[in-house]
């Protein structure tokens, strides 16, 4: 959609903001926005449930919503769990106003793709690739996990998630040994206060089918629906991680996932085409890697509205491949980001969206140099931005909710400090964002309005507590795993 169109949808839309004052917050670029500009506001506003309302004071807004665009300096103002209202100058009577005129306020950042259990032993593989990630991680650590292991490593990748300013992950679990691990890491999940999705995944160790006397996976899903996820008005929503060993193992895991309305994440590789011959693609699946895909197997999932998470870090660090960036482009598919593995990757997203533009103008490069003449368009700042956002929204299943910043959507609201030394001073917002910030710019993390971290600092947190609970779990997993 050009700027004109976007001029044009949001007139009709919006009747009371002119085309030059929207022209100046289009991806066009960021131009001063009029005093005077209308304050955008949900088409039926209906008075929030409940009374605490904070107000984001002269921020340079960037929403992450074609339509609405961004603002050099605006009011955001939370009435709740919700977003009320964007614009300048906003009057909110009892409100808690943040001087936010010293940074940049944005949608939180999605993860698509994270194995969370993995907290307290991150880091502990920064030379190895995919097989000695096997070896060591899943069939060495992983089958040493208790429950209260799963628990504290899902906790500590929360918590950190949310320093970077990740406000909701996927929890890609395959750690499933029992059903008192699954309890431990959905408890981890809540107490944590992140905007999650618990992909309910295989145990650690022998294939699922091979040794059903501890795990109950794929069938306790439906208990997990029962039990932990019976609403839709709250934090944490329901998926299954899928093994797709072969597509008579695929279709029992779609089928379990489909009877409670879930959707399903799933590593693909080359074999997609064989899983796709027992089940149905379908826009309730994210592909995760998409390693050696064909063109129909990128055509099938495109055809079938399926989304895709790439991890830019892991899989190079990893070995396994470049990120198929532009694969999925070029069949219409806009890629989410994720972190993947902690024990081999930083777990920001300011680290992948950096790593997604190398990579991806690197292939250019590399094409060009073998003489190759029709070559695709280098990726953009905002390009990667979107990934880290409203794509990721989209393929958590989440954008209604999450992922730009639009009045009646939850309030996941990041503040990152732009008058740091490491951007300051700050000439263009995204730039500065994706190529200049990191975590230590994360000054103000709200998740459903409710703040996770102020001036720097995660809010209500024991740091100590866990700390000694992560050392603990880490020296007990490493006296049981043979180095």
């Amino acid at each position: 959609m050009s700027d004109e169109d976007i001029v044009q949808e949001t007139e009709e839309r919006q009747p009371g903001i002119s085309r030059r004052q929207l022209l100046g917050g289009t991806a066009a670029g960021l131009a001063a926005a009029s005093a005077a500009a209308a304050v955008v506001r949900p088409a039926a506003a209906q008075p929030a449930a409940r009374s605490d309302r904070v107000l984001l004071k002269g921020g340079t807004v960037l929403t992450m919503d074609r339509t609405l665009g961004d603002f050099a300096a605006a009011d955001v103002l939370i009435d709740g769990a919700r977003i009320a209202a964007i614009g300048p100058n906003l009057q909110a009577g009892g409100a808690e106003i943040i001087d936010a005129g010293h940074m940049i306020v944005m949608p939180g950042f999605v993860d698509t793709h994270r194995h969370m259990w993995e907290g307290q032993i991150r880091q502990i593989l920064p030379d190895g690739g995919i097989r000695e990630y096997v070896r060591t991680v899943l069939d060495g650590y992983g089958t040493a996990y208790r429950p209260q292991d799963a628990y504290i490593g899902d906790l500590l990748s929360a918590l950190s998630a949310i320093d970077a300013g990740v406000t909701t992950l996927l929890d890609w679990s395959h750690i499933q040994t029992t059903p008192e691990h699954t309890d431990a890491v959905v408890k981890a999940l809540q107490d944590s206060g992140a905007r999650a999705v618990f992909a309910y995944g295989m145990p650690a160790g022998k294939p699922w089918w091979e040794d059903t006397s501890r795990h109950k996976y794929p069938g306790d899903i439906s208990r997990l629906r029962r039990q932990y996820f019976n609403s839709d008005d709250q934090l944490l929503t329901l998926a299954l991680a899928a093994s797709g060993a072969n597509p008579e193992i695929a279709a029992k895991e779609w089928a379990a996932a489909r009877d409670v309305g879930a959707r399903i994440t799933i590593h693909a590789n080359a074999t997609i085409g064989k899983i796709a011959s027992a089940v149905k693609l379908g826009p309730d699946t994210t592909y995760v890697h998409c390693a050696h895909w064909d063109d129909t197997a990128w055509k099938m999932v495109a055809d079938s509205g399926g989304t895709v998470s790439f991890s830019p870090v892991s899989e190079t660090i990893m070995g396994s491949q470049i990120s198929p960036i532009q694969q999925a482009l070029d069949v219409g598919i806009r890629p989410s980001l994720s972190a993947d593995a902690e024990t081999n990757a930083p777990n920001d997203l300011f680290s992948q969206m950096r790593a997604a533009l190398i990579s991806h103008n690197a292939m250019i490069i590399d094409r060009r140099d073998r003489g190759e003449k029709d070559l695709p368009k280098r990726l953009t700042a905002r390009d990667v931005l979107e990934f880290a956002t409203i794509e990721g929204a989209k393929a958590n299943g989440l954008a209604a909710k999450i992922g730009s910043l639009v009045p009646g959507k939850q309030a996941d609201i990041i503040c990152l400090r732009k008058d740091r030394i490491n951007v300051m001073p700050v000439k263009d917002p995204v730039g500065a964002v994706v190529l200049g910030m990191d975590t230590g710019n994360v000054d103000t993390v709200f998740i459903a309005g409710k703040a996770r971290k102020r001036h720097g600092v995660l809010v209500g947190i024991d740091l100590k507590r866990i700390a000694s609970e992560a050392v603990a779990s880490q020296n007990y997993l490493a006296s049981k795993v043979p180095t």
